[in-house]
């Protein structure tokens, strides 16, 4: 009766959840985020494409436009969140249990800056991820749910988001110990996956900048945060104007001229993750290549990095894809029959 009481309170908390998202607009709110997010994206894609011959609304646009929405909100609505929150209540109920220790009141983590928090969650999660997605891989009827993102044939933000709900489920299942255990809560991981989302968009987008600029996004992001007084950093609060401005162009003089010719090395980019999704993958490579989410890092320390040539123009998909189902429902209901 518990279980069924939590499935209720699931589906009745996301629905409301969902409808506030849409009807009270807030710089809390997921929502409007993705939309901002995609439209700033699209926005470049128009301005300045990398891949100039492939048309705006590139093939199978419409497809991943309602993927965005369903993935992250239609699936949680109709089966994920009420299933998570019957697995979460039984997972922290066992720890609690066996070890005596309650995940959301006792984790020392809890003290820590936000800041120090939202990068070790940062970092965890995507490695974590990368060794899921490898799995997606390497898993043959795991690979069956993963060749729906493999599908897309022109690249472009929103095909970040075409994936089979299946992923979800992978995704969040293994991932959701380790942060638990670190003691990352939802604001933590809002602010986490924002970020991550705007990577995710930018690894796929038809558009892509060198090192030096996207060094001098992170310095300014960074030093945006701590003009603002965001995520407990607090040393600037008190200085005036005149400094903090000096502190903002000198970490974005810093991000372009230090970090800028490892940003590449560091985190995903286009020029990278579009040989993720070569048609072809090189003969020692038959289970993939650069399998980084957000960073890239973790590729060239475990070997799988790839990188031949420009990819700008390379064939995308994988063998057999030209009759691979191309409509929403035959996709959904892909692994779930012979």
């Amino acid at each position: 009766m518990r279980i069924l009481d939590t499935i209720v309170n699931g589906y009745a908390g996301y629905a409301s959840y969902l409808w506030r998202e849409i009807a009270q607009p807030s710089w809390h709110n997921y929502f409007y985020w993705l939309i901002l997010v995609s439209l700033f994206f699209f926005g470049l894609e128009i301005i300045k494409p990398w891949r100039k011959e492939q048309p705006l609304f590139r093939k199978d646009f419409w497809l991943d436009f309602f993927y965005m929405f369903f993935n992250f909100f239609l699936f949680s609505l109709v089966i994920y969140n009420a299933a998570s929150d019957v697995v979460v209540n039984l997972f922290d109920k066992t720890i609690m249990e066996v070890f005596g220790f309650d995940i959301k009141t006792s984790n020392p983590m809890r003290q820590f800056p936000l800041w120090s928090i939202l990068i070790i969650g940062f970092v965890v999660r995507d490695f974590v991820q990368w060794w899921t997605h490898r799995l997606l891989h390497r898993v043959s009827w795991l690979w069956q749910f993963h060749k729906v993102h493999h599908s897309v044939e022109q690249m472009g933000f929103a095909a970040h988001l075409r994936y089979h709900w299946m992923e979800t489920i992978v995704y969040r299942s293994i991932e959701y110990i380790p942060l638990a255990l670190l003691g990352i809560g939802l604001y933590d991981f809002f602010i986490i996956h924002i970020f991550t989302l705007a990577i995710g968009h930018y690894n796929h987008s038809n558009y892509h900048v060198s090192g030096r600029v996207t060094g001098m996004l992170l310095g300014g992001l960074i030093g945006l945060t701590a003009i603002l007084g965001l995520a407990d950093i607090h040393f600037l609060d008190g200085n005036s104007i005149v400094m903090k401005i000096g502190f903002f162009m000198t970490l974005v003089i810093f991000g372009g001229l230090v970090l800028g010719p490892f940003m590449k090395k560091i985190f995903n980019s286009p020029e990278m993750h579009i040989w993720h999704h070569v048609h072809d993958l090189p003969s020692n490579k038959k289970y993939g290549i650069n399998f980084g989410i957000s960073l890239a890092i973790w590729d060239y320390i475990f070997g799988t990095a790839e990188i031949p040539q420009d990819g700008r123009d390379i064939k995308l998909g994988f063998p057999g894809v030209e009759s691979f189902p191309d409509s929403f429902l035959g996709q959904f209901l892909l692994g779930l029959k012979k």
